[in-house]
């Protein structure tokens, strides 16, 4: 049926076979990801995965350990794994890393004193970002809206009845 459609349009069906076959041919492969270890221990991998999903990562420092393919990421979670295999406990490992690599590892970081920028950074610079743009605002108001003397307001009032004589 599909031969006969393409024999009534003008088309061969050999044509058509070719043309896909071509363009498949030259078509660019699509780039896979390398798939992840089979672990010789599953309870081990997925508590390595979950430990992870707490840790930031320090080279794209918005994503999760768990999450980041970069080399150091990766490198993490082999010393993770490997403080596990040695019989850390989950706190055990994630205070090696703090000690190591401070607050900013956790990919959520306890409040204390040496913190609070983290948490409270973003909400300063919102707050400070409308200040200015309300400085800003309120300076160009008054700009544009200047009192008049007394002179400039008999001369304005003048041009204005000068404009009304001229239109009558």
């Amino acid at each position: 049926m599909l031969r006969d459609v393409l024999k009534e349009e003008g088309h061969s069906f050999s044509r058509l076979v070719a043309l896909l076959l071509l363009s498949s041919a030259l078509a660019p492969g699509v780039p896979a990801k390398e798939a992840a270890p089979a672990a010789a221990d599953p309870a081990l991998e997925q508590r390595v995965m979950t430990l992870s999903a707490e840790l930031r990562c320090l080279v794209c420092q918005n994503q999760t350990l768990a999450d980041s393919n970069a080399p150091l990421a990766e490198d993490l979670r082999n010393q993770v794994r490997e403080k596990m295999r040695q019989g850390a406990s989950d706190s055990e490992i994630v205070d090696y890393m703090v000690a190591r690599y401070g607050d900013f590892v956790l990919y959520r970081p306890p409040f204390k004193l040496t913190t609070v920028l983290l948490w409270f950074g973003p909400l300063l610079l919102l707050a400070a970002g409308f200040v200015v743009l309300l400085r800003r605002v309120l300076r160009r108001r008054r700009a544009q809206d200047p009192e008049m003397t007394a002179s400039e307001r008999k001369r304005a009032a003048e041009l204005l009845a000068g404009n009304e004589a001229e239109r009558r």
